[in-house]
């Protein structure tokens, strides 16, 4: 891997893709660290280091962020909006005809359905400003905090200016990793997700080693180790379905006659699930934290079982959330009719299987199969960073959390693949040898 990094770096307009994104990186980065217009720094550093392991309604959001948002920068929504955005939309392809056909219109129907996405990215970033905002104006954003976290909470100008600024902040993300895409190796706001992910690490581990000594320390980074071992070998895991195309004449030219096959992956839904599972869990705690009557019998019993995320019945409805929204999001996104249609309309089959219903049946099977596996495995990392809350009294933000490792592994693989296709184009070795 060290040479093929070496000869990536040789290569003149490699090596300048490269350094152009990294160069994003600390762009975005040094964003991520400059607070918000108005935003008293003392106060918060304060609070957070007060309120370190309880952040447990923002944690998903914070996390997506590097860190930011509990800080209050200019970077502090991160790239939350745009992945809510991008999920809504893909539910809504399913949903709204006019969506699916600009889908299968190819290239500029996707480009129509990207231009959607970044419109609903700004109207969610600047519902989450407004709230986050308000939020620390109110002094609820942290509790037990007791400072007020900006200068003038009163000023109705301040409030506009943090609330613009923020939603700002959120289209130069977006630019930033349109940025990449273009003009870089991978896909750019996987790279700035992945970024800020992995912005978090240091701290969570050093954390680790200072309150639970180096011994656990040691322990945490040699289980981590097997974990991503693991996921990257599940990430990777893939059913190949043969399909053979018949031989046909077209003019005086003979067409077909080639085999191919459909890769379906063990986890075909990705990180959904986990996103919809653990932002589902947001609301109970959400609900708790803005009641008035906290002594309520409700508030008492969501705050026992589904705010501390400690408790048996909550890792119990956490595992069964993301198995159901696992199935739910294979369902929508992967149509084993279509497949079948398209296959049979261009002369395919399965060797053994009819074309036509047969096989959507035998389609439909196969992915039910190995979705139960994905589905568990999603479920069991994601439980990690809650068994290691009981077992190691870590916070929330446990540095080989599911979330962190999932979206580490995934990005990292599919960029290294790219540079790797890149590579082999130079007759170089490519990093997966």
């Amino acid at each position: 891997m060290l040479s093929a990094f070496v000869n990536a770096f040789r290569t003149p307009d490699l090596r300048r893709k490269l350094l152009f994104v990294l160069a994003i990186i600390v762009i975005f980065r040094a964003g991520s660290q400059i607070p918000a217009p108005g935003v008293d720094v003392a106060a918060v550093q304060s609070c957070l280091s007060d309120t370190a392991n309880n952040q447990g309604v923002y944690n998903l959001i914070n996390l997506f962020s590097g860190g930011a948002l509990l800080q209050l920068t200019i970077f502090a929504l991160g790239i939350m909006p745009y992945i809510t955005a991008s999920i809504i939309l893909q539910l809504l392809v399913v949903v709204i005809p006019r969506l699916e056909a600009l889908k299968k219109e190819g290239q500029a129907g996707q480009t129509k359905i990207t231009q959607y996405t970044r419109y609903l990215t700004l109207g969610l970033a600047l519902l989450q400003a407004t709230g986050i905002v308000a939020l620390a104006r109110s002094g609820n954003l942290l509790q037990n905090c007791t400072e007020p976290l900006l200068h003038d909470p009163d000023s109705l100008g301040v409030f506009l200016v943090m609330v613009i600024t923020m939603t700002a902040g959120t289209a130069v993300i977006m630019w930033l990793g349109e940025l990449i895409t273009e003009r870089g190796v991978g896909n750019g706001m996987s790279i700035l997700i992945f970024t800020q992910v992995v912005a978090t690490f240091p701290t969570a581990l050093w954390a680790v080693g200072q309150t639970q000594g180096w011994w656990v320390f040691g322990v945490v980074i040699a289980i981590g180790l097997v974990i991503v071992a693991a996921v990257i070998f599940i990430e990777q895991a893939q059913r190949r379905i043969p399909v053979q195309y018949a031989r046909r004449m077209v003019g005086r030219k003979m067409f077909g006659g080639s085999s191919t096959y459909i890769p379906l992956k063990v986890n075909q839904a990705g990180i959904i699930p986990v996103i919809f599972a653990s932002s589902l869990l947001y609301l109970p705690a959400m609900a708790v934290q803005f009641n008035q009557n906290p002594d309520s019998r409700w508030a008492v019993f969501l705050s026992n079982y589904f705010v501390t995320a400690d408790h048996p019945l909550y890792m119990a409805v956490y595992f069964g959330l993301i198995i159901f929204f696992t199935y739910f999001y294979v369902s929508i996104t992967f149509n084993p009719q279509e497949v079948a249609d398209n296959m049979k309309k261009y002369g395919g089959f399965i060797p053994g299987i009819r074309a036509g219903k047969p096989t959507e049946d035998y389609l439909s099977y196969v992915l039910s199969r190995i979705t139960l596996p994905g589905a568990l495995y999603l479920g069991v990392v994601s439980l990690i960073p809650l068994i290691a809350l009981v077992l190691i009294d870590a916070n929330q933000n446990f540095p080989f959390g599911g979330t962190s490792i999932l979206i580490m592994v995934g990005v990292a693989l599919d960029t290294v693949k790219q540079i790797e296709s890149q590579l082999q184009q130079r007759n170089y070795e490519g990093f997966l040898r």
